[in-house]
């Protein structure tokens, strides 16, 4: 509990810290906001900034901190480690550059922005790649909280026409219809979840995994079974909590409601944060589940859904959340499984809703060109929705490519957020060290984790390192070119 006390301090000190260089980094100004110069009064609407906050925690969050922390927490204390340092120097950076970069340039979407730092081709590349993650986002998400809904009360087929419906009505009606006035409130409820917890995890004081007790695997000590490596499955496994590409979709979209760029650090980087801190309780409560001594939590509660260490987050939350919260914390764990899901999903094809209109350049003001787009885009939700339906694999083997496909995205903002800096002479360290990283993450990932080709690690892990070399050597290939072309030196000064 002493290391998990130090990361929560650090999450603290990382906002108030390394989020004011961020800032000074980027150095946002008083001029007039995309809310302010192209107000529609749907999509580009002022908002207090509280609400913004609210909303883009909840857009950002959904179940990601909260599932993702604990499957993350099975690889032992090295969690802690990737959720403090990823999220204040990668994650917290590349949600508040890329809503910034956002904002800067009119409020345009994430494949815009990848377009005119990267180039045209790697716009509609971007495009492609950007949608289809958006629109596996929203599938997963009406198919998983109907399943649960269903097991409630209700058929299956019920609840996944009325999430769909649902869906339809948040993606066409102006921001602070539904999402500006519900969303608040569901955030704050999964607030109120992580700090009820966090009260019984101080109360309870269990006894956890330190840090120092040693980083390496313990899944793999604890079940025969188990194959993920630390490197780079961990970093895959959790993403929302510490770094996570879908982020850099949802930050435009609260970009557009920003009056001020001097809110975007409490808003983009504090959202995310206050995430990090979320996935900490979870990290935390996940350890306790698997590791706790002398008896790890699964061995004291004999409840359904319990399997051991091979349980599943979503039930890893149900049980602890009524062990501990009792009736109320059932309560709290159906809104986080079910309602957080929901709403990111409906975030999510409004993203796309809104990256197809910039790309198309098609005005959103009216409902008619809305329905343009959100007619084609729901088709293709619904077809994948049905395909996940009727295979019974079909919602894990989306879930699996889900995770690579997003932080390959996160890869590519933060090469783009770099190209920015650079062009805007300004100190491009704070993403190019995270590229780096997480080009060799996902490219490593792809050749050794058995969710995708699953080679040998003499093989793989070679194999992805010459991939990133490839990157980074393209990178500076092209570094070097622009340095030439506009005269500067590494400073980034005119010679």
């Amino acid at each position: 509990m002493i290391s998990f006390i130090i990361c929560l301090v650090a999450l603290i000190l990382g906002y108030l810290i390394y989020g004011k260089v961020v800032e000074g980094v980027f150095g946002p100004d008083d001029r007039p906001t995309p809310a302010m110069e192209k107000a529609d009064g749907v999509d580009f609407i002022a908002l207090p900034t509280w609400k913004i906050f609210m909303i883009q925690f909840l857009n950002i969050a959904g179940t990601g901190p909260i599932f993702g922390a604990i499957m993350g927490a099975k690889f032992g204390p090295s969690s802690y480690l990737w959720i403090v340092f990823g999220c204040i120097f990668a994650g917290a950076v590349h949600d508040y550059l890329s809503g910034m970069v956002s904002m800067r340039n009119g409020g345009i979407g994430l494949p815009e922005v990848i377009g005119k730092y990267m180039g045209t081709k790697m716009r509609t590349a971007m495009l492609v790649l950007t949608v289809f993650l958006l629109i596996v986002v929203g599938a997963i998400f009406i198919y998983s909280p109907a399943v649960i809904l269903g097991g409630i009360c209700g058929s299956l087929t019920f609840w996944i026409v009325a999430i769909f419906i649902y869906y339809i009505i948040a993606t066409m009606l102006p921001i602070k219809k539904i999402i500006g006035r519900v969303y608040p409130l569901f955030a704050a409820s999964l607030l109120f979840m992580a700090l009820a917890l966090l009260v019984m995890l101080l109360v309870k004081w269990p006894t956890i995994p330190e840090i120092w007790d040693g980083l390496g695997n313990r899944a793999m000590e604890a079940s025969p079974t188990w194959k993920d490596n630390i490197f780079p499955c961990l970093f895959i496994v959790i993403s929302c909590g510490a770094i996570s590409g879908f982020h850099a979709t949802q930050s435009p979209l609260m970009g557009r409601c920003l009056g001020s760029e001097r809110m975007g650090r409490p808003v983009f980087y504090g959202a995310m944060i206050t995430e990090g801190i979320v996935a900490m309780i979870w990290a935390a409560i996940g350890s306790y589940f698997f590791y706790a001594s002398p008896q790890p939590g699964y061995e004291l509660q004999s409840v359904a859904g319990n399997s051991g260490f091979a349980t599943s987050a979503p039930h890893v939350v149900n049980i602890i959340c009524r062990d501990w919260l009792g009736m109320v914390g059932g309560i709290l764990a159906l809104l986080g499984i079910v309602a957080a899901p929901i709403t990111t999903g409906d975030t999510a094809l409004r993203s796309a809703r809104l990256i197809i209109a910039d790309f198309l350049k098609v005005s959103q003001k009216k409902t008619k060109p809305r329905l343009y787009i959100t007619i084609p885009l729901f088709l293709l939700t619904f077809s994948l929705l049905m395909w996940q339906v009727a295979n019974p694999e079909g919602f894990g083997v989306l879930w699996q490519y889900l995770g690579w496909f997003n932080q390959c995205l996160t890869a590519i903002t933060l090469w783009t957020l770099t190209v920015y800096l650079i062009k805007e002479r300004k100190m491009y360290m704070i993403t190019y060290v995270p590229a780096v990283f997480m080009t060799i993450v996902t490219s490593t990932y792809f050749f050794v984790s058995g969710q995708l080709l699953g080679l040998p690690a003499m093989v793989g892990y070679p194999l992805g390192l010459c991939v990133s070399a490839v990157v980074w050597g393209t990178f500076h290939l092209w570094y070097l070119k622009y340095k030439k072309s506009v005269g500067t030196n590494d400073e980034g000064e005119k010679v």
